[in-house]
């Protein structure tokens, strides 16, 4: 790597875009001595890079707090500010670091001045760091993607005046929030602000199943708020405790915006004649249905037979405006 490095320093003076996912630093197969003398090279590539980079991908380097702020500084060490545009430091950060509380970490992030896209998790997330978004990059913001994972801190609390200024100033951006096993209704309440301007929202429990896990006052409290805003919709739940056919209905028919549902559920194969009948009546404007309806059974033909039926019931609607995927999953 260090050799790659030296020949892209000096054979590309125009490197403009930089990828490099998944280190997993923190990983024990990388010896102190090579990782630190890893992390060295990088920070002086970028450096160097620093001048004209405009993409950098490090998601994934699972570095502490202090050498992620290290190498993130390195893009402005040259001019005290970075005109990086796009930044993705998803699982930049070792798990379990509550990376919102750091001086360290807001110092550094205030020297970046004209970002369009930053990818990064939830426990960055402060009103700290949104306060420098609002005063160095709100002319050019426009995503904000956030990870947020059940072993990452999430329990902070962010004001929603931070989320409204940002918002404000930054009238062009769009948040997209990919929860990964946060499925308490306290949690994302917490976290799930009316102020926040969200174009998509995933809420995957990645099979596992909590008790805790109530996925109805979600559908009905939280996601609601924003009907006017929100474009497209993941859930992939395991739902076996509870019905959320009328709710997710309800939800998906106020949402004018939503273009795009994806669901990975326990739900009854009418559910998916209901939604095709509304969207044949343009009660909602999806073009995408992809669900993955599950069942407690072994044997799903009966489901299967019905899907056909609905299927050459809505054909015409299907095959000239949607890209429809349906199908059964035994999960047992």
């Amino acid at each position: 790597m260090r050799s790659l490095l030296s020949h892209l320093g000096k054979c590309n003076c125009r490197l403009v875009s930089l990828s490099i996912k998944h280190l997993e630093l923190d990983r024990l197969v990388w010896k102190n001595i090579v990782r630190a003398q890893f992390i060295k090279n990088l920070g002086t590539f970028l450096k160097r890079m620093s001048k004209q980079l405009n993409y950098l991908n490090l998601k994934g380097a699972r570095v502490t707090l202090e050498e992620g702020c290290e190498l993130l500084n390195s893009l402005s060490c040259l001019t005290n500010k970075s005109f990086i545009s796009e930044l993705n430091i998803e699982d930049f950060f070792s798990l379990h670091l509550p990376v919102y509380s750091s001086t360290l970490f807001h110092h550094t992030v205030s020297k970046f001045h004209s970002l369009v896209i930053l990818t990064f998790n939830y426990n960055c997330v402060s009103d700290e760091l949104l306060d420098n978004l609002c005063k160095n990059s709100a002319h050019s913001l426009r995503t904000l993607n956030i990870k947020c994972h059940i072993h990452d801190p999430h329990g902070q609390v962010v004001w929603g005046m931070s989320w409204a200024n940002l918002a404000k100033r930054a009238p062009k951006l769009n948040v997209n929030f990919y929860f990964e096993r946060v499925m308490k209704h306290d949690h994302l309440a917490r976290i799930l602000l009316v102020e926040i301007p969200v174009r998509s929202i995933s809420l995957r429990s990645c099979y596992f199943r909590d008790p805790d896990w109530m996925m109805r006052p979600t559908l009905t409290n939280i996601l609601p708020a924003y009907w006017h805003v929100l474009q497209k919709l993941t859930l992939e739940v395991n739902n076996g405790n509870e019905l959320l056919d009328d709710e997710l209905l309800q939800l998906i028919l106020s949402c004018r915006k939503l273009f795009f549902l994806k669901v990975w559920a326990f739900l009854s194969v009418t559910f998916v004649e209901r939604l095709l009948h509304n969207r044949a009546e343009r009660k909602c404007f999806l073009t995408t249905i992809k669900v993955r309806i599950y069942t407690s059974r072994r044997e799903t033909s009966e489901e299967e037979q019905l899907l056909r039926t609905i299927y050459k019931k809505f054909k015409n609607l299907i095959d000239s405006e949607l890209n429809y995927f349906v199908i059964t999953y035994p999960l047992v």
